[in-house]
Formats: structure tokens, sequence, C-alpha cells
């Protein structure tokens, strides 16, 4: 089993084991899931693509078009 200890600000390191089962890097997010009293950690996925309605028109991908649709 692999052990970490909490800081008394709630912090602890990921093992480098965990970090290599998981391939994170720094800046990667961490999902956490509790499942029948464990908690499951996982590397999460963030889809950003998901957020641009405009991700299928390459056409539509330059700096320009960034900022005139950036309000929107």
């Amino acid at each position: 089993m692999i052990t970490s200890r909490l800081t008394s600000k709630a912090q602890t390191t990921i093992p480098q084991p965990v970090r290599a089962a998981l391939r994170l890097r720094e800046g990667d997010e961490i999902a956490y899931a509790i499942e029948a009293g464990r908690v499951v950690l996982t590397r999460a996925r963030p889809d950003k693509a998901a957020d641009d309605p405009f991700r299928a028109f390459a056409e539509w991908d330059s700096t320009a078009d960034t900022e005139a649709y950036a309000g929107l």
C-alpha cells in the first residue's frame, strides 16, 4: 500500500508511483470519486474542445476571429 501524510493545511504530495501510474504532470487536474467509503483518484480529462462552438471550423481559428467572438 502506498501512503502519504496530510499537512496542517490539508495538503499532501501524491507519491511518485501514483503519479507515474496516472501519467500525471505539473498542471494536470485530478478527479476524486467517493465510492463505498473509499476515494478513487483519477486523472481528470477536461474536454476544453467541447466548450468551443467553432472547433470544427479550422478556417475560423485566427487571432482576429478569436478576439471577435470572445464575448459570445
